[in-house]
């Protein structure tokens, strides 16, 4: 895709902090339309924005709003969540399942049930939102959701470049969202992220890496895994 003039967008978690920059982004890039999509989607006060409730966990939700958005051509798989705890030892066997349904889990059913819509269109495409978390295993039920959606978003590509759909994967550490107010170190603007991410889209490149420390991480998956995590020594 060289550009999103004229591109209609469909955005999950758009209430949220990444999901607005996408919202705001898209137009000001000239998309015509973008779906901006939440369990309880909110007023925008903008004709061009149209609200759509969707919950990504269940399946006629998302049925409905395949139905009610039939023109997308770029899908942007943002919404996310956190599980109650980082330690892969102390979860609820629930709460292992109600994050890995969310993270990954729906992302891949709702890339599913869009394909027939975007493989229709010239130049679709697919975004999903991983993190630094999916190389870098600090966060438990979060970094092993993210690693499957990682691993997902490469078949993904693989099996929708040949019917014409680009698949672009993002990778960043914290962003500067209420997701990520537990954490006091440097944190990507939302715009920035965004503005990142598109960049690549419009170039058309397959993955973002998009900041330093998200770029140190993928060097060194290369490495011994005690280099990775020097911890191990210990």
């Amino acid at each position: 895709m060289s550009s999103l003039t004229g591109a209609v967008v469909l955005v999950t978690g758009a209430n949220g902090g990444i999901g607005s920059a996408f919202v705001a982004e898209a137009l000001a890039r000239g998309a015509v339309k973008v779906y901006a999509t939440a369990r309880t989607p909110r007023d925008w006060g903008d004709d061009r924005i149209v609200p759509l409730a969707l919950d990504i966990t269940d399946p006629a939700s998302i049925a409905a709003a395949v139905e009610a958005a039939p023109d997308v051509t770029v899908l942007i798989n943002n919404a996310g969540t956190l599980p109650p705890t980082w330690s892969l030892l102390d979860i609820s066997a629930d709460a292992l399942r109600a994050t890995m349904e969310t993270n990954f889990i729906a992302p891949v059913m709702l890339a599913a049930a869009f394909a027939p819509v975007l493989t229709s269109r010239p130049e679709s495409v697919l975004i999903d939102m991983h993190s630094v978390a999916s190389w870098y295993a600090f966060g438990g039920a979060y970094s092993a959701s993210k690693a499957a959606l990682w691993s997902a978003t490469n078949s993904l590509r693989l099996e929708l470049a040949p019917r014409g759909t680009h698949v672009v994967g993002v990778h960043v550490g914290y962003v500067d969202t209420p997701m990520a107010a537990h954490d006091n170190g440097p944190k990507m603007l939302p715009a920035d992220l965004v503005i990142h991410v598109f960049d690549t889209v419009e170039a058309g490149g397959y993955e973002v890496i998009a900041d330093e420390v998200t770029t140190s991480i993928k060097a060194g998956l290369s490495a011994p895994v005690e280099a990775l995590y020097p911890e191990l020594k210990a």
